[in-house]
């Protein structure tokens, strides 16, 4: 494991937030989009920004989808953020007219859009997280408290067909949803940690933290 914490570079935006937040928390911290030194990573970071058919159409041409399932296969410590998050399910609405995009499928569930007539969608902006049972064992959230304010800026969110058990944090924003996921070696958020503040580098610190071995 030669290449430390890599965040999977799929040229959907500016990464270099991520990767100053996760070296602040003392990671060894490299971006790529070579398959071989994601798939040879300590751990894998998969942030996100656009559409969730685009991301698994680069993720999937690219052969970065197969390098990260290798990853996460091998047990390496894995965060996706926002849309990272929701790309490990099974699929995601991409339209009105109901047409789906397939996602990594490490979990069951799918992404939607949030919808209001009320509440300004996309969610931008600070919001709570409630964590559950599952994730106060959470290592992701060590130091965390519970109702803890992140940053949040996001139009879809994952539905209720998520797998319950996986549920770490939820948070109510036009519906209850799940905004953080653990699994094993597998974490994710929806919002986003290198935005919010004192809260989400703790949570990028308990990741570095992690990949190191730490229980």
């Amino acid at each position: 494991m030669a290449h430390g914490i890599v965040i999977v570079d799929y040229h959907k935006g500016n990464l270099s937030s991520v990767e100053r937040g996760l070296t602040d928390a003392g990671g060894e911290v490299v971006v790529s989009d070579d398959p071989a030194v994601i798939a040879d990573a300590s751990g894998v970071v998969l942030p996100g920004v656009g559409s969730f058919g685009d991301a698994m159409a680069f993720l999937r041409e690219s052969g970065e989808a197969e390098a990260i399932l290798s990853a996460i296969d091998r047990d390496v410590p894995f965060l996706g953020i926002c849309l990272g998050l929701q790309l490990l399910f099974e699929r995601g609405s991409e339209t009105s007219d109901g047409s789906w995009e397939e996602g990594l499928g490490v979990f069951s569930g799918s992404a939607t859009r949030l919808e209001s007539t009320r509440l300004k969608v996309p969610h931008v902006g600070w919001d709570q997280i409630h964590l559950t049972p599952r994730g106060r064992a959470c290592r992701l959230f060590r130091g965390v408290p519970e109702g803890a304010n992140v940053y949040f800026t996001h139009s879809f969110a994952l539905d209720d067909d998520v797998e319950q058990g996986v549920v770490a944090a939820r948070t109510h924003y036009v519906r209850s949803f799940a905004s953080a996921v653990w699994d094993g070696n597998v974490f994710g958020v929806q919002f986003h940690p290198e935005k919010s503040s004192a809260v989400g580098a703790q949570i990028l610190s308990n990741f570095v933290d992690v990949v190191r071995g730490g229980r």
